[in-house]
């Protein structure tokens, strides 16, 4: 277990003083696989604010460990893998505790975004279909509030003049404006809430793709879908891709272009590199 390289990749989100956090990773996850009689198998791959672990139970199962300094954000993030259980399209949660959870593996559990042939609009549409299982949540946090945080996130990136240089203030603001005007008439499912080829993994041909990493969040079941509609934005194109989700998921489809648009500086920012996909987007952002 590197913990230089732990403590790079989270203290990108947490800040420096997650170091000790990082120091103590090890014997947090002894103590868990002693607990739950696990055999630690090594790391797997890793996102911004978690270590996970490949382990085998008692049984000889495959389960993986998640461990995170973020302790209320874990603990959430079980909750709605437990309200999505039904679906079948999430990982099962074994076991808890304060800042570890233990959960099935996913097999094959190839990350959608490395697969030979990405997922296709009806499997995607299976997919958020399967997840939206709540019609009408109470409570929870609003998709307006995520959308909130995310522009005032990204938006402080547009100080770098790299990124000034193909996303102005006005467009940022313009989508802005776009967000609110569909969050003010949005319907209310429980969404996955970051739901992209990164956060999806193969679950083999019985059970069909399986997403992870949940953001969740109540508000419109569009929100669900964009990020794979923009991904197409430089190669089948955007409009192209987005008119058959659209179809297959039977969601509006003027509701999601727009929510294309909303979305699609904020895909750019972290796409300056590509010429046609930012080309695309900003002309989708006009």
């Amino acid at each position: 277990m590197d913990i230089d390289e732990i403590t790079a990749r989270l203290a990108l989100r947490f800040g420096p003083s997650v170091a000790g956090w990082c120091e103590r990773v090890p014997d947090q996850a002894a103590r868990a696989a002693e607990r739950w009689g696990l055999a630690l198998d090594g790391m797997t791959p890793q996102g911004a604010s978690s270590v996970v672990i490949a382990c085998t139970l008692p049984d000889g199962g495959q389960a993986v460990l998640k461990l995170s300094p973020d302790t209320v954000f874990l603990a959430g993030q079980a909750a709605a893998l437990r309200s999505l259980a039904p679906s079948g399209r999430v990982p099962e949660v074994l076991a808890q505790d304060e800042g570890v959870v233990l959960m099935a593996a996913v097999l094959p559990g190839t990350m959608a975004d490395e697969l030979p042939v990405p997922p296709s609009a009806r499997e995607w549409a299976e997919l958020v279909a399967a997840l939206h299982v709540v019609s009408d949540p109470d409570g929870g946090l609003d998709l307006r509030e995520r959308c909130e945080e995310s522009y005032a996130r990204i938006g402080r990136r547009l100080a770098d003049p790299a990124v000034a240089a193909h996303v102005t203030q006005a467009v940022w603001d313009r989508a802005l404006d776009r967000c609110r005007a569909l969050l003010d008439t949005q319907p209310r499912v429980l969404l996955h809430g970051d739901l992209h080829l990164g956060n999806v993994l193969d679950g083999g041909p019985r059970r069909g793709l399986v997403a992870i990493d949940p953001r969740p969040c109540v508000g419109d079941p569009c929100y669900d879908v964009v990020d794979y509609v923009l991904e197409a934005a430089g190669r089948e194109g955007v409009a192209e891709r987005g008119a058959l989700v659209a179809e297959v998921t039977g969601l509006d489809p003027d509701r999601l272009h727009e929510w294309c648009r909303a979305l699609a500086p904020m895909i750019a920012v972290s796409r300056l590199d590509d010429d046609a996909a930012r080309t695309e987007l900003l002309a989708l952002a006009r």
